[in-house]
């Protein structure tokens, strides 16, 4: 997917807010939560989220989405990752 049928997507979705991060360590692997709808577009390097029992890899071009309240882990690539977040409130 590229970044803008993941925005146009998204919007269509209720999403408003959107950011960029470039992230160089590993975030996890403590299992948390957000208090908003997450929708991630990775577009560099790779990370791999733990949720709902399932651990997948997303590398550039793939996207996820993290619902509300989802315990979730997030393990960044060797090589870092930059993300497009977007961000509803549920």
């Amino acid at each position: 997917m590229n970044t803008d049928a993941f925005m146009a997507d998204a919007k269509a979705a209720g999403y408003t807010e959107f950011y960029e991060r470039d992230l160089t360590q590993a975030l996890g692997p403590e299992p948390h939560t957000h208090d908003f709808d997450a929708r991630l577009l990775v577009t560099g390097g790779s990370i791999t989220l733990t949720m709902n029992g399932a651990t997948t890899t997303f590398q550039a071009g793939d996207s996820c989405e993290v619902p509300q309240g989802t315990v979730h882990a997030e393990n960044v690539g060797p090589d870092g990752v930059t993300l497009l977040v977007a961000k509803r409130q549920a």
